[in-house]
C-alpha cells in the first residue's frame, strides 16, 4: 500500500505503511526504544552548545533579575509543555507519530500546515545556527595548532555539512540512537569543562572591572532584550517530540515521561550553571558564543569546542528528519523500493545533498551567529514549543476531572500560549533588526 499524495485531509495511512517519524515510509511496527533512549534524543535536540551557548549573553541583555526569571520561567514552561505533548500520545486511539499528524488529528488540516511551517523554520534557523557554531568551534581547534594557518571559517562550515550529509543517509531517528548516546555525554562534557574554564577565567579578572549593566540608549536596551528572548526560546526548542515518542516502546507515555524529565534534568545540570557563571564571569562584555570570551588555559578551550562539534552533529541529524520526511512522504514507496532498490538510495542522496548544500550556503554567507539563535526561537519554537502544546491539550479535551485542577490547568494553559506569543513577536522584531545591522557591518561571506 502506497501513501497517496492528497491533502493531509485525504491522504490515508494504511494498517500496513507509516511515516516512522524518522522520514521512512516502513511497515508498521512498534517502538523499541527505551526512556533512556528517549531521554538521549530530547536531550541531544535541546540541551546542544548551540543553545545554552548564548544564554550568558541573553543574561546580559536582560540583566539579573530579568535575565533569571526568564531562564527558569522558560525552563519550567517548556518541562510542562513537554509532558502535555506526551500525554496526548494516542489521545483519540491512534499513534500521533509525527508532530504534524498529531496537530492535524486535533485541529485539522491548518493545523497540518501550519507545523509544518513552524517546523521547517525551525529546523532550517536550527541547523544554520548549528553549523555556524560548529565551523566556529573547528576553527578554534584549526588556530590552536596552526596559528598562522589560511583555512577560514567558510572552510570549516563546509567541512561540518559535508560529514553531515554522510550521517544523513542513516534512515531515521531510531538508527541515531547510540550516536545521540555519545552526543549527550557530550553535552555534560562541554558543560562541565565550559562551566570550569567560564569560573577559572572569572576569577583571573579584576572582578571591579566587571559591570552588570545595561549598556546603549533606551531604544538599543529594548531591542537587546527582545533578542535575549527569542534566544531563551531557541535554547528550549524541541520541534520533534511526537517523532521521538513514536521511536519509544509501550507504555510510550510513561516511558516519553520518564525520558523528558530526565532530560530536563540535564538541562537544568548545564543550563542554569552556565548562564549564572558566564554572566557572573563577564559581565556585560561577554560574547554572544560563551567560548569566545574564554582566554586560558588554551587546551580546556580546544576540549570545549571539540565537546561541542561532537553534540551537534547529532542535533543537526534530528532536526533535518522533518524535511526529510516531508519529501520521503511524496517521493518513496516500499513499492518501488521492492522493484528498484537502488532508486530510493540515490533519491534520498539527491535531495539531502540539496538541503545541506543550501543550509551550508547560508551559514557560510552570514555567519550571524547570535541573529539565527534569536529569530529561529522567536519564529520557530516558541509556537511548537510553547503556544502549540497549551492550546492543543485544551482542544483535545483531555482534561483532569477535579474541577479546580481543570480551572488551574486551563488558566495555565492560557497564560502560557498568550504570554509566549507576545515572546515570539517581541523576538521577531528583535532578531530582525540585529540581522539588519550585521548585514550593514560585514560582507558576506566575512570571516569571523
Amino acid at each position: 500500500m502506497v501513501l497517496t499524495q492528497e491533502s493531509p485531509n485525504t491522504r490515508a495511512t494504511t494498517e500496513e505503511e507509516v511515516d516512522d517519524g524518522g522520514g521512512d515510509l516502513t511497515m508498521r511496527h512498534e517502538g523499541k526504544g527505551t526512556w533512556k533512549h528517549a531521554a538521549f534524543h530530547v536531550a541531544t535536540t535541546i540541551a546542544t552548545p548551540a543553545a545554552y551557548a548564548p544564554l550568558p549573553f541573553a543574561l546580559a541583555s536582560l540583566g539579573w533579575p530579568l535575565g533569571v526569571s526568564s531562564l527558569v520561567g522558560g525552563t519550567l514552561a517548556t518541562w510542562y509543555s513537554s509532558l502535555l505533548i506526551a500525554a496526548l500520545w494516542k489521545w483519540n486511539g491512534k499513534k500521533q507519530i509525527t508532530y504534524r499528524h498529531l496537530a492535524e488529528s486535533i485541529f485539522g488540516s491548518w493545523g497540518y500546515w501550519s507545523i509544518a511551517f513552524f517546523q521547517q523554520v525551525a529546523s532550517l534557523g536550527n541547523n544554520i545556527a548549528i553549523q555556524i557554531a560548529a565551523g566556529s568551534s573547528l576553527k578554534s581547534v584549526y588556530k590552536y595548532y596552526r596559528t598562522d594557518g589560511t583555512l577560514t571559517l567558510q572552510h570549516f562550515i563546509i567541512f561540518f555539512g559535508a560529514f553531515e550529509l554522510f550521517l544523513s543517509q542513516l534512515p531515521n531517528i531510531h538508527s541515531l540512537r547510540w550516536v545521540n548516546a555519545l552526543c549527550t555525554f557530550s553535552t555534560v562534557g562541554f558543560a562541565g569543562t565550559t562551566i570550569g574554564v567560564t569560573i577559572y577565567n572569572g576569577k583571573k579578572i579584576d572582578r571591579e572591572s566587571v559591570s552588570y549593566s545595561l549598556h546603549g540608549s533606551s531604544s538599543s536596551k529594548k531591542f537587546k532584550a527582545f533578542n535575549a528572548l527569542g534566544a531563551i526560546a531557541f535554547s528550549f526548542g524541541d520541534a520533534m517530540l511526537p517523532e521521538i515518542q513514536n521511536t519509544v516502546r509501550e507504555p510510550a507515555k510513561k516511558n516519553m515521561y520518564k525520558g523528558v524529565s530526565a532530560a530536563y534534568g540535564v538541562i537544568v545540570l548545564t543550563y542554569w550553571q552556565l548562564a549564572f557563571c558566564g554572566y557572573w564571569a563577564f559581565g556585560s562584555e561577554v560574547q554572544p558564543y560563551i567560548l569566545a570570551s574564554l582566554t586560558i588555559p588554551e587546551w580546556t578551550i580546544v576540549m570545549a569546542n571539540l565537546f561541542a562539534v561532537i553534540q551537534i552533529s547529532g542535533c543537526y541529524q534530528i532536526y533535518c528528519r522533518p524535511t526529510y520526511g516531508y519529501f520521503e512522504e511524496r517521493m518513496l514507496s516500499n513499492k518501488s523500493a521492492e522493484l528498484f532498490p537502488s532508486r530510493n538510495h540515490f533519491i534520498r542522496l539527491t535531495f539531502t545533498s540539496i538541503y545541506i548544500v543550501l543550509v551550508t550556503l547560508v551559514a557560510a554567507a552570514m555567519p550571524f551567529f547570535g541573529d539565527f539563535v534569536s529569530i529561529c526561537g522567536a519564529i520557530g519554537f516558541t509556537p511548537l514549543d510553547f503556544v502549540f502544546p497549551a492550546i492543543a491539550y485544551l482542544k483535545a479535551g483531555r482534561m483532569p476531572k477535579d474541577t479546580k485542577l481543570r480551572r488551574s490547568v486551563q488558566v495555565l494553559n492560557c497564560v502560557i500560549s498568550t504570554w509566549f506569543s507576545v515572546v515570539a513577536m517581541l523576538g521577531c522584531i528583535g532578531a530582525v533588526r540585529f540581522i539588519i545591522e550585521d548585514i550593514k557591518t560585514y560582507k558576506f561571506f566575512h570571516d569571523l
